[in-house]
């Protein structure tokens, strides 16, 4: 039992009194009058700083010194431990003798310095990264030291164990840290101690046995009374260490294994998990795990890492295990859950637990319980799928692959490929077994990498097991997969991290692995080519085979018959098929063969010219047929289809200009601009013939130094080539037209000022810049086909797959489209049709045009403003056109300012760059506000002057001079635009313009002198109090920097004195509110502009709510913390399962952390106490009305919603209030409005 500010007048039990300082009556004098002339602590925390000395020395010259008294070296390590939280206060000899420990530790903690967040245990920089690894090594060594004698002698380990208890309840974090480090540390030495005593008792007691047993004539009298005395003394000593440890259990890891500190509890679980792996007679039992399993429920990853790498320890063990069955069948879900935890790491560790589970304790998991591991074996984290690939295969296909070593290798080989297609195929999981390959490839590479044995299993004409197609088709990709995974290492497309780095042993695996699987496969793959050459899917697998194969192996293994034999496969393919898939693998491999550098380069060379020359003259009739006559059927329709695409297949990857294919295809393509009747089967691979021929003329005059005449003539065709393609954006078959957009956008890039550049100066002559309407049409089939809500929505019968293909297809269009603005080839005034849907379509295409904003920013700040402006007033035109004035009270408007608030944004960081760009887009806005005059005889003013609403979206991000100059300016606009009697009317659209570029200051005085009410203190916690002045300086300097409120990580209880009128802290506070208050007019704004005029009547009627501590929330200590504020785990009440000792905790109530609200003024300077409504993700959601988007997430400082994160604590109930209506009239005799906080 620990008591806290025990008296030191006598002698109690260890176990009875823990923490209770000790009578000094029994220490030496001899060093008081050096320790009170030398205060400060020796070099002992240098020592371990340094990292130079080994410790074993260095804890013998402490103990010399301890021995020869007991009181200075005692104040010498504690004031080491002191040191090591960071503190500059010392304990010295007067302290110690006359003060409690509570007193101790309260003087310690007035002296912390309270300016500095770190403390050595959290620092790394270099010369405190070893610190901890050296304070952790001290402790350990001390204890191995005095193991036998000093730890015994009533005064080191009772006076430090009670020290360190009372440390390790400080309400400083670093105090509460590094004491919960050392005791913990302290324990696992104390652990080894008592199982070595433990040791020595166990062969005292078996040696007693052996003398007892001898007969009366042979038994030592004088060593049965030896033996007898020494147990004993183990056994007194046994005792003792027990009570040790009890001590430090209960009195520090009971209390700090839930501590608000994510770093304290999982050094409380890593610790136990030692234990109970050292000691398992004491410390495995159901009393200890219950508190492991509890903390499995922790919210910090590293925390149940711990838990999880700790029962790693325990599982392991095929005897331990077997004495964990009730714990398993306890916890056995949470474990089983974790697989899907949020953070992968943890994902890959609780895969790793139910491994060894499933390997010591098989009969605990169920197969519900593997069910949910298997399908991870797709998951997109490598290291996850690698994990679950391993308890796949020791589940499945471990035993079943050892029994078939029996039967020889081919049946073995079988049994496993058996296995693993039942489970690919029946689990229905996934469809690409790719993915299968590489997380099993850690575990079964020998077993995958039998590629004789797979090529045999599809060769078999009567196979024993009648694999079926499905079955021949999965085999063929687990072959192809594995192939390329042993080659080249890499995981499959969409899978991450792979190994970057590769050593040289792996490299030299590789390669030992690619020469075996060419010799395999070189004489078999023609085999299986001719096998399956009528199954497309199977076809364009085996025809990646080359890629992974060591092609030289073809002359210097005199295997050139074989090359013929695939060269005859690869044309019957190309002939046979017209499937796309299928024609790119042939290109692609026949691309890997015609590589000049193989001495075989002439037989493939001329194989691919007598497949062209084929399909050369065979197109050359069909299109000669095509333009003479006025009908084609069907079947001439198909054949000429047909052979367009092989061609524009093997276009794409082989030079054909020799063959002379351009002009065909362009009087082909006239054709069908001209009179509509070539099918759209025909018109898109001439399209792309003529695409990729333009392509290779580049790449060769590239290559060279060109002639003028071959550019101009290249200059042609790319100008002929991009008018017909504009002609077909106009097409009546949207397939032509998608093709045609595709082609200029990618032609238009390739053809940018970008060619030009660099060593290109002689290719200026080619850049082709796009005129006026064809970049008109290319955004007006922007609008039509992406940002297109018919279009979004697909027909009903469209399936799932249908239509995630089709979003994929315009978001490579929206891309192309971007990429254009971004080089340069379009004006960046064009990218206003994309920014202006940036809010509507974020779903689909928010990622696309966020960057677009960004990269478009970085290319002309000034411009990228004036877009910005430009997308808003078009917006707001077609709203007005389309709806009238009435629509600034509807929804359309409100996305308008919400879609204002969402560009805002992107002038948030580097105010300086950006305050020219800034400035230029008010005043623009200003103008365009009052561009339109009103009609006669109406009292709504001008027809644009709803824009100024739109416009104070932007006010935050504006320095104060420049609200200044721009408050001026609107003014003057105003004397200029208006007629006189319209300059007396207070226009809501410019009052709250007006309002947005004005501060506090400007705006009266009243604002800053609304005290709050001082949020209850609760008796007894002085702890808690704060100066609510200083918190609401620090909140507003803070919110200068960042949008959510940085809690200092390091403060002392000392007070602090008031600071005197004046101070450089006050005027930051004064600046601080101005920008909140901006920070806040775009929420109220956009609150009123949603109710009409006789809502708002309505809502005159002042509220009466509740009022909550809002500084009592922001005026947190975060290393202050009290215990109620830690997170506190319920255990249940089931007697039960209390009599079994495990109690599973029902909940956990965290402290609410990164809530924030939108608020109208700065609550801290209004002393508005507003109540933080607690969102369910945990994230800081911004509360939200009905029909307006929530924001989540860090937002900018000077941003329109202001961001408050509140340091750990409860929130308190009940809604915030509104502000009274009498300040309000003060504040401005024209603005009547109503918010209330949720």
């Amino acid at each position: 039992m620990l008591w806290k500010g025990g008296k030191r007048d006598a002698r109690t039990p260890l176990s009875h009194t823990m923490a209770a300082k000790r009578p000094r009556k029994d220490a030496s004098r001899d060093g008081e009058s050096l320790a009170e002339r030398n205060p400060e602590p020796s070099n002992l925390f240098e020592v371990v700083r340094l990292a130079k000395s080994a410790m074993e020395s260095v804890v013998d010259d402490w103990l010399e010194s301890y021995k020869k008294n007991k009181e200075a070296g005692f104040l010498e390590l504690v004031n080491f431990f002191i040191r090591s939280c960071g503190c500059k206060g010392v304990v010295t000899p007067e302290m110690f003798r006359k003060q409690q420990n509570s007193e101790i530790i309260q003087q310690l903690t007035e002296q912390f310095d309270e300016d500095s967040a770190e403390y050595p245990l959290v620092l790394t920089t270099q010369p405190w990264r070893k610190f901890q690894a050296g304070f952790c090594e001290l402790v350990t060594v001390l204890v191995r030291r005095c193991q036998y004698n000093i730890i015994y002698d009533e005064y080191l380990m009772d006076t430090l164990i009670s020290l360190l208890t009372g440390l390790s309840d400080s309400q400083v974090r670093a105090f509460r840290h590094t004491s919960t480090l050392a005791a913990m540390k302290l324990m696992t030495a104390l652990v080894r101690v008592a199982l070595s005593v433990s040791l020595h008792k166990d062969n005292n007691q078996r040696q007693y046995e052996a003398e007892r047993s001898k007969g009366p004539s042979r038994r030592a009298t004088d060593k049965l009374e030896a033996l007898l005395e020494k147990r004993r003394e183990l056994q007194e000593q046994q005792e003792e260490i027990e009570n040790m440890m009890n001590a430090i259990f209960k009195g520090v890891f009971v209390h700090r294994y839930r501590d608000v500190v994510p770093e304290i509890r999982a050094i409380c679980i890593e610790e136990m998990g030692n234990w109970m792996q050292s000691y398992s007679a004491s410390f495995l039992t159901d009393s200890y795990l219950k508190y492991i399993g509890w903390t499995l429920h922790d919210k910090q990853r590293e925390v149940r890492l711990k838990c999880l790498k700790a029962l790693q320890g325990l599982y392991r063990s095929r005897e331990l295990a077997a004495r964990m069955e009730l714990f398993t069948s306890r916890f056995k879900g949470r474990m089983v859950s974790m697989v899907l935890d949020k953070e992968p790491d943890v994902g890959v560790e609780a895969i790793k637990l139910l491994t060894l589970i499933l390997q010591n304790m098989e009969e605990m998991l169920t197969d519900e319980d593997c069910e949910a591991v298997y399908p991870v074996v797709y998951a997109s984290n490598r290291a996850l799928a690698a994990a679950a690939g391993e308890f796949l295969y020791k589940k499945q296909f471990d035993q079943d692959w050892e029994a078939g070593k029996e039967k020889g290798r081919r049946a073995g080989s079988r049994d496993f490929f058996r296995l693993l297609l039942a489970f690919f195929i029946e689990s229905e999981l996934h469809e690409h077994a790719a993915y299968l390959v590489d997380s099993l490839w850690d575990c079964a590479a020998p077993l995958l990498k039998d590629w004789d044995g797979l090529t045999h299993l599809l060769l078999e004409e009567s196979p024993e097991e009648g694999w079926g197609d499905q079955q021949e088709n999965a085999l063929i990709e687990i072959l192809v997969s594995s192939m390329r995974q042993a080659t080249e290492g890499k995981p499959p497309v969409g899978r991450g991290p792979g190994k970057k780095v590769l050593s040289a042993r792996e490299r030299k695996a590789q390669e030992d692995d690619r020469e075996k699987l060419t010799q395999y496969l070189i004489p078999l793959l023609p085999q299986l080519l001719a096998k399956f050459s009528a199954d497309a899917e199977k076809v364009a697998l085996l025809l990646a085979a080359p890629r992974y194969f060591s092609l030289s192996l073809y002359s210097s293994g005199r295997l050139e018959k074989y090359l013929e034999q695939l060269l005859a496969q690869l044309r019957e393919v190309v002939e046979k098929h017209t499937g796309q898939e299928v024609l790119e693998a042939a290109a692609r491999a026949l691309y890997v063969l015609c590589n000049p550098e193989f001495t075989f380069y002439s037989r493939v060379d001329l194989a691919r010219s007598r497949l062209v020359d084929t399909l050369a003259d065979k197109f050359q009739q069909e299109v000669s047929e095509l333009l003479q006559a006025s009908y084609l059927d069907e079947d001439e329709v198909y054949s000429m289809a047909a052979t367009l695409k092989r061609i524009s297949i093997l276009h794409n990857a082989h030079d054909l200009t020799a063959w002379q294919l351009s002009e065909p295809c362009s009087l082909l393509l006239q054709r069908a601009v001209d009179t509509g009747e070539v099918p759209k089967q025909v018109v898109i691979p001439t399209m792309t013939c003529l695409h990729f021929g333009i392509l290779w003329e580049l790449a060769r005059v590239s290559g060279t130094i060109p002639a003028q005449k071959e550019l101009l003539a290249l200059k042609r065709k790319v100008a002929s080539f991009c008018s017909l393609c504009q002609s077909c954006l106009t097409d009546v078959d949207s397939s032509i037209q998608e093709q045609a957009f595709v082609l200029l956008s990618d032609l238009l890039l390739v053809f940018s000022p970008q060619l030009a550049r660099g060593e290109r100066k002689a290719l200026e002559l080619l850049v082709y810049r796009p005129e006026v309407a064809l970049q008109s049409q290319l955004a007006g089939f922007l609008m039509d086909h992406v940002f297109n809500h018919a279009e979004l929505a697909g027909s009903d019968d469209e399936d799932t797959e249908g239509k995630i293909e089709r979003l994929h297809q315009r978001r490579n269009l929206l891309a192309g489209f971007c990429k254009l603005i971004i080089y340069n080839v379009l004006e960046l005034s064009a990218a206003s049709d994309v920014f202006k849907h940036y809010a509507k379509f974020y779903k689909d295409y928010g990622d696309i045009i966020k960057e677009t904003l960004s990269r478009a920013r970085q290319i002309d700040r000034d411009e990228w403003a004036r877009t910005l402006l430009l997308s808003l007033q078009q917006l707001l035109t077609e709203l007005l056109l389309q709806q009238g004035l009435d629509a600034v009270y509807g929804k359309a408007f409100r996305e308008i300012r919400d879609l204002a608030r969402r560009f805002s944004l992107f002038f948030g960081l580097h105010q300086l760059h950006n305050r020219q760009a800034l400035v230029a887009l008010h005043k623009a806005g200003i103008k365009f506000a009052f561009q339109e005059p009103a009609p006669s005889g109406s009292e709504l003013g001008p027809l644009n002057l709803p824009f100024l609403e739109v416009l104070s979206e932007f006010s935050p991000r504006l320095l104060r001079p420049d609200k200044k100059l721009l408050l001026s300016y609107l003014e003057q606009t105003c004397q200029a635009r208006l007629s006189p009697p319209q300059r007396g009317k207070l226009w809501n659209s410019l009052l709250m313009y007006r309002r947005s570029l004005k501060s506090l200051d400007d705006m009266g005085s009243d604002a800053s002198r609304i005290a709050a009410p001082r949020p209850r203190r609760r008796p007894g916690s002085p702890a808690k109090r704060r100066r609510l002045d200083d918190s609401s300086e620090r909140g507003d300097s803070s919110l200068q920097l960042s949008s959510r409120l940085e809690t200092p990580m390091l403060t002392s209880t000392a007070l602090k004195r008031g600071r005197q009128p004046g101070s450089p802290a006050q005027l930051q506070e004064e600046e601080g509110s101005e920008s909140d208050f901006v920070q806040s007019q775009p929420w109220f704004s956009s609150q009123r502009s949603r109710e009409s005029p006789g809502r708002r009547q309505q809502l005159l009627a002042p509220r009466s709510t509740s009022r909550l501590g809002l500084g009592s929330r922001m005026d947190r200590l975060s290393l202050m913390e009290e215990e109620e504020e830690e997170m506190v785990i319920q255990e249940e009440s089931s007697d039960e399962e209390d009599a079994q000792g495990l109690d599973m905790p029902l909940s956990r109530s965290h402290s609410s952390q990164g809530e924030q609200l939108r608020d109208l003024f700065d609550s801290t300077i209004l002393g508005i106490e507003v109540s933080s409504g607690k969102c369910e993700s945990g994230r800081g959601h911004l509360p939200c009305r009905t029909g307006e988007p929530s924001l989540t997430g860090n937002l900018s400082p000077a941003g329109s919603l202001m961001g408050l994160e509140h340091a750990g604590d409860h929130p308190s109930p009940g809604p915030g209030p509104s502000l009274g209506m009498a300040f309000l009239r003060e504040l401005h005799t024209s603005l009547f409005f109503c918010c209330t906080f949720i």
